[in-house]
């Protein structure tokens, strides 16, 4: 008589993967960027009747990472293994190139691996890595550079009036540091449009010289700026450093960290004030949460950069969060594809107190499929 399989012997069946493609609501730019639709790429793992998801935003030609070179590598082994799979792709792809796209598909995998282990052994995702907080502080994130004065003001308002959000976020740095006028006087019509009693935040996006990004710097300090991000390239380490020296505002950057080695390095060079990860670049929870080690050891908070809603357990789990962005062109698509997309209002999201398995969504076919594209 066959015997049941218990979860400690639970195997990874089958990886499948989908690719998505939602247009925005208008065209959106930032400091060195243009787009119109946002790409998402979605993996199920599967073991036995149970599945986890992942995912991670970037090219479609991600899906083709993980079907070529990852699903050999995590097929059959073990579903509680995280971190064992996590390395087996990381030395897999060691030819192909871990930076960029490859990174992005890691992510995406080992996001749906622990999804998948969190769901066999019928806990929270955030229970499961332990939390350590209820609440997860979130930030508005918009304020695109293609937006005009009226589109801009009722993002914030709705952020702030209706939702409660205390801390907000706009792009600057428009054509590569070009419109920097435009770039202040938007920045002062988004002071107005919150008031004094929320944080305002800006992105150059990497849009300026040094020097430039040091006298913007100080015109946004007056504005009660409190959060500079990127001011610089995120690969000038020595101008983070220098910038951050004649500013008092904080100096964030991390986005592009593909693996660990990149934040040490940062860290090493005294580039940031708060160091910024992205769970579905870095290589996915699994050095997600290393990264937050590295920065707490090294006396500096750590924040979630988009993709709330695969980064929100794990911030939960960390000691030293700052906060987590909550990027419109995400959060829009995560709330319209997922049943059980949390709430922001008051300015936190409560991940583990949802009680659900895993990261405790559920992917509605009915509502993404007419995105699908692959």
């Amino acid at each position: 008589m066959p015997v049941a399989q218990g979860p400690h012997e639970a195997r990874v069946d089958t990886l499948a993967v989908r690719v998505y493609t939602v247009p925005t609501e208008s065209p959106e730019g930032d400091g060195t960027l243009a787009w119109n639709s946002t790409t998402m790429v979605v993996v199920e793992a599967t073991s036995g009747t149970t599945s986890g998801i992942g995912w991670t935003y970037g090219a479609a030609a991600t899906a083709s990472v993980i079907d070529d070179q990852l699903t050999g590598v995590v097929e059959g082994g073990s579903a509680l293994d995280v971190p064992r799979a996590n390395e087996a792709m990381s030395r897999a792809v060691r030819n192909a190139g871990r930076p960029g796209l490859i990174a992005g598909a890691i992510s995406a995998v080992d996001i749906a691996l622990w999804d998948l282990k969190a769901r066999l052994l019928g806990l929270p995702l955030g229970s499961l890595l332990g939390a350590v907080r209820d609440e997860v502080p979130v930030y508005g994130s918009g304020g695109f550079t293609t937006y005009d004065d009226d589109r801009l003001d009722s993002q914030l308002r709705h952020w702030v009036e209706e939702q409660g959000i205390p801390r907000v976020k706009i792009k600057i740095g428009e054509s590569w540091g070009t419109a920097q006028e435009r770039d202040l006087a938007r920045t002062r019509k988004a002071r107005a449009a919150v008031g004094d009693a929320a944080e305002l935040y800006v992105d150059a996006n990497g849009g300026y010289t040094r020097k430039q990004a040091v006298r913007v710097g100080a015109a946004l300090a007056d504005l009660g700026v409190t959060w500079f991000e990127e001011p610089v390239s995120s690969d000038d380490l020595r101008g983070l450093r220098l910038v951050g020296a004649a500013l008092p505002l904080d100096i964030a950057a991390g986005e592009y960290g593909y693996d660990l080695p990149y934040f040490a390095r940062m860290v090493g060079a005294g580039a940031v004030d708060c160091m910024q990860a992205d769970v579905t670049r870095c290589g996915g929870i699994t050095v997600w949460m290393r990264v937050a080690a590295l920065a707490e050891a090294h006396g500096l908070q750590i924040s979630g950069h988009c993709a709330p809603h695969a980064h929100a357990h794990a911030a939960a789990a960390v000691p030293n969060l700052r906060h987590l962005e909550w990027f419109h062109d995400h959060t829009r698509i995560e709330e319209m594809f997922f049943d059980g997309a949390l709430d922001p209002a008051g300015g936190a999201i409560r991940p583990v107190g949802c009680g659900m398995p895993g990261l405790g969504l559920e992917l509605c076919h009915d509502r993404a499929n007419p995105y699908r594209t692959a």
